[in-house]
């Protein structure tokens, strides 16, 4: 398949992709395994990255040892969430080449979306620093029935809300999970790790940042990844 006249649309991953938040997520699950009695570990913190609230909690529980009934899962995500919120409120760092790359796709006439795992409450915060403008639609961690990254769903729902067919889309993202979830809607992925390495695949193709790609030549990427 080729599209030389570009995709149909540009979806984006948020908290690694367009903000350099994940590292702020560090800090909030961090603390709460701290305020709990215990220490996150590395690996437990890694296999979050890309996931949605309520699996980063059950880990997080799981990891320190404390009990991860429902209810317990949901007091963590409160508490996370008011931490977030504090730390999101101080402030919102790019990563680099993330507004020229969006300023481009809005120059360009390309239709975008945000596509995150994020809640909607916290992504609200976020649209502060990203623009809501900045995108035609945005699909939020808690706006798609519990069908989370890897599931497809979340990109398939952000193709719907745009009318356009997933296959015919680009999308960029930093982690194994959502790499995984725009491959299984049928996106082709330009993948630009953050926090935790991503390997090379048929349907993605690697760059070092948002810097690095030419959304005048989007089209091209869908012979390169066929």
């Amino acid at each position: 398949m080729t599209r030389d006249a570009g995709p149909a649309a540009v979806l984006f991953d948020m908290d690694g992709t367009l903000v350099d938040s994940e590292k702020l997520w560090t800090i909030a699950l961090d603390d709460y395994a701290a305020h709990r009695g215990g220490a996150l570990t590395d690996t437990t913190r890694e296999a979050m990255v890309g996931s949605n609230m309520t699996r980063s909690m059950r880990l997080l529980l799981t990891d320190i040892g404390v009990a991860d009934g429902d209810a317990d899962v949901d007091a963590a995500a409160q508490w996370v969430t008011a931490r977030m919120v504090a730390l999101f409120q101080q402030g919102l760092p790019w990563r680099p080449g993330a507004p020229e790359a969006l300023r481009e796709a809005r120059a360009l006439g390309i239709p975008t979306a945000l596509v995150t795992s994020t809640i909607r409450s916290l992504t609200d915060l976020a649209l502060e620093t990203l623009g809501r403008d900045s995108f035609d639609v945005t699909v939020c961690g808690d706006e798609v029935d519990g069908k989370n990254k890897p599931d497809p769903e979340p990109y398939l729902k952000a193709a719907r809300l745009l009318d356009v067919d997933p296959a015919e889309c680009v999308a960029i993202e930093d982690s194994p999970t959502g790499v995984a979830a725009a491959e299984a809607a049928g996106c082709v992925v330009i993948a630009i790790p953050c926090e935790v390495p991503l390997q090379s695949g048929p349907h993605r193709v690697l760059r070092e940042s948002l810097a690095d790609v030419d959304f005048a030549a989007l089209g091209d990427l869908f012979t390169r990844a066929a």
